[in-house]
């Protein structure tokens, strides 16, 4: 069968969520991308069940934020239990909506996400999914004189496995911890120090279980578990394998009285998993970059494994999309392992510090950490500040993250830049709308004062709106906002009038309050501004 060669900006190798995901954000950038992935439909099985605020609020920037709430269900919170099943604290969240305008905590069924991602990729003309093309080459060459095209060899399933080859301007591997992408760029895994081998159980039963509206996590060194309700019959139990292993029906007995014969008790997978805690000592080289389990793998116990990586393609889709859409330095690019590879480290360092303290080992110091944990529950500024501002950090210092004055309620003593905006519902002449949907895709300027002429200069330069909060006075073609006093709040306690916002959300720059103009200019506006591009050639 003939060889067949295609052209295309970017492939995309991996059509999970985090690929798919990518793949949507560069479509609404204009970018157009080819992506793959060996099976031919979406896989039957549930892995990731959870996600933070953040990680829906970036579902939001694909457009699929509504039809997820309908399939998905909010978690209360975290409830502690000692090896007897008793309470040993709580960490509630009963609020309607986080930092980031959602639940923060949300439960699903992976496979149900993924059919909904791939409905709202088919809306985007840019991208081709190819089903049952598996990635078996990804191959570039790096001349001194600038990026060159990054060449993908596939076998086609669909045509009877015949090796075809596409030529990119960029590859992003989202293929998972045994990722071909990460081998062809030299990358290789740092070991974090943390495996253990658990059962995850899924299962769907109309029986009575014995469950609140949250998550459990036992605090058993000898069989520490963690359990959890899906959906209407959907459940999920995981449990750490030790020398006693224990059958099904015991393992779930706390919580459910299956009988004999497992009647109405249908399990949907049971499998054995390593939780392993490693992160690819590099995330890119030339125009190949890893992305999600290609590039990290963290432990489940602050539920962040899919959370990070579709921060990954939030974080890249942007900047990739500028340098190849409208000629943005190459080197803006750096910035994507400089900003996720600490953000990923400091995530997977939680969860295993969470991990530890929860089930670790049976010596005394395990003992006094878990007696710990359970006093700290007790303490109601901890559980509430915890509850309120989330686990994920700031982004650290860099080009695009100019850290400077003040003290941010997440990023104390460094401003606001790197932390996100929150997301309140506002009010504009549109109507009541989540704040995202007035920033749009493209860079935007927030301000609690009217914007000093420097500020608008920029504003103009990236061709990002104005939007400022009611009654600080404008121009006529800014975007008047009314929200709950969630934004002047946020600017006040990070000492800052007026805030240059990414694409991500992420705060680039400030102006403190006071007066003055965005910090940093000379160091990140030749990142974002056009620089020589040298075209893919065609090679089909």
């Amino acid at each position: 069968m003939d060889t067949q060669s295609q052209t295309t900006q970017v492939v995309i190798v991996g059509a999970g969520p985090v690929g798919v995901t990518a793949a949507i954000l560069l479509a609404r950038r204009g970018v157009r991308s080819v992506l793959l992935e060996r099976h031919r439909d979406v896989y039957p099985l549930p892995r990731a069940v959870a996600v933070d605020d953040e990680a829906r609020r970036i579902l939001q920037a694909v457009g699929v934020h509504e039809e997820f709430a309908a399939i998905a269900r909010p978690a209360k919170g975290l409830r502690l239990l000692d090896a007897r099943h008793r309470v040993m604290g709580e960490f509630r969240r009963d609020a309607p909506h986080g930092h980031h305008g959602f639940p923060q905590t949300t439960l699903f069924d992976q496979p149900e996400l993924e059919r909904l991602l791939r409905r709202a990729l088919a809306r985007h003309p840019e991208c081709e999914l190819r089903g049952g093309a598996e990635a078996v080459a990804v191959e570039q060459d790096l001349p001194g004189g600038g990026p060159a095209p990054v060449r993908v060899t596939l076998r086609d399933g669909t045509r009877g496995g015949a090796v075809d080859h596409l030529w990119a301007d960029a590859v992003l591997g989202c293929d998972g911890a045994r990722s071909l992408t990460r081998d062809a760029i030299g990358a290789v895994w740092e070991d974090l120090r943390f495996e253990e081998t658990w059962t995850v159980l899924d299962v769907r039963t109309a029986l009575p279980v014995r469950t609140w509206e949250g998550v459990d996590q036992v605090c058993d060194p000898a069989r520490p578990g963690t359990f959890m309700r899906i959906g209407e019959d959907r459940y999920r139990w995981e449990f750490r394998l030790g020398a006693d292993r224990g059958n099904l029906r015991e393992l779930v007995a706390p919580w459910v009285d299956v009988p004999a014969g497992g009647d109405g008790f249908e399990v949907i997978r049971q499998a054995r998993y390593t939780f392993q805690a490693r992160i690819a000592d590099r995330w890119r080289r030339g125009r190949v970059f890893l992305l999600g389990d290609a590039a990290h793998l963290t432990p489940p116990f602050v539920g962040q494994g899919l959370c990070s990586g579709l921060r990954d393609a939030h974080n890249l889709a942007w900047k990739l999309a500028r340098v190849l859409e409208q000629g943005a330095d190459d080197r803006l690019l750096d910035s994507y392992q400089g900003e996720r590879k600490p953000h990923a480290r400091r995530m997977i360092r939680l969860a295993i510090t969470t991990g530890w303290a929860m089930t670790g080992g049976q010596d005394r110091a395990a003992a006094v950490r878990r007696t710990a944990l359970g006093m700290a529950c007790r303490i109601p500024a901890l559980t509430s500040y915890l509850t309120a501002h989330g686990l994920s950090p700031a982004l650290p210092r860099g080009p695009l993250t100019r850290h400077g004055h003040g003290h941010g309620p997440r990023v104390t003593g460094r401003g606001l830049a790197g932390a996100l905006v929150p997301q309140p519902w506002v009010t504009t002449d549109r109507g009541r709308v989540r704040l995202d949907d007035v920033l749009g895709d493209s860079f935007a300027v927030l301000s609690a004062v009217p914007p000093a002429p420097s500020a608008r200069a920029v504003a103009r330069a990236l061709g990002a709106p104005v939007l400022r909060l009611v009654g600080t006075g404008g121009a006529h073609d800014d975007t008047a906002v009314t929200d709950d006093g969630t934004l002047r709040a946020w600017l006040h306690a990070g000492r800052a009038d007026t805030v240059l916002l990414r694409p991500d959300r992420v705060v680039l720059s400030t102006v403190p309050a006071g007066g003055g103009a965005f910090t940093g200019t000379a160091v990140w506006a030749p990142l974002l501004c056009a620089a020589r591009r040298r075209p893919v050639p065609d090679l089909s």
